[in-house]
């Protein structure tokens, strides 16, 4: 069974960087696609960034774009999100999650993953 768990999260100020890591134990990663979502109170979960299996293809959000990095060491079984020019907006709880279909790129479709962490709150706030 793949149990996925997240940490790094943090009260911040705008304009700081923050990383985020995912990881896995139960099973090894290279399997799987992964993404990183990320939900408010209130809102609908939104599909931050992903990542495909072995790392050759990944996708973000535009609200991220530019600023997130994902990456993967399948070796370590751990998936990172670099987090740089922080903004308020960003404030969230963060999830991992895993596809376990096979795919050669990833989607940003929180209905197309199965395996869910536990979430890390990030606040950016001055």
């Amino acid at each position: 069974q793949l149990q996925l768990v997240e940490s790094g999260g943090a009260m911040v100020q705008p304009g700081d960087s923050l990383r985020l890591s995912c990881a896995a134990s139960g099973r090894t990663l290279n399997g799987f696609a992964m993404g990183w979502f990320r939900q408010v109170p209130g809102k609908e979960r939104e599909g931050v960034s992903c990542i495909s299996r072995l790392g050759r293809f990944t996708s973000y959000a535009d609200s991220v774009k530019g600023r997130f990095t994902i990456s993967r060491d399948n070796a370590r079984n751990t998936v990172w999100l670099q987090m740089n020019s922080l903004k308020p907006e960003d404030t969230a709880v963060y999830y991992c999650a895993a596809d376990p279909e096979f795919r050669n790129v990833c989607t940003l479709s929180s209905a197309e993953y199965r395996f869910w962490g536990q979430g890390t709150q990030v606040t950016v706030s001055s």
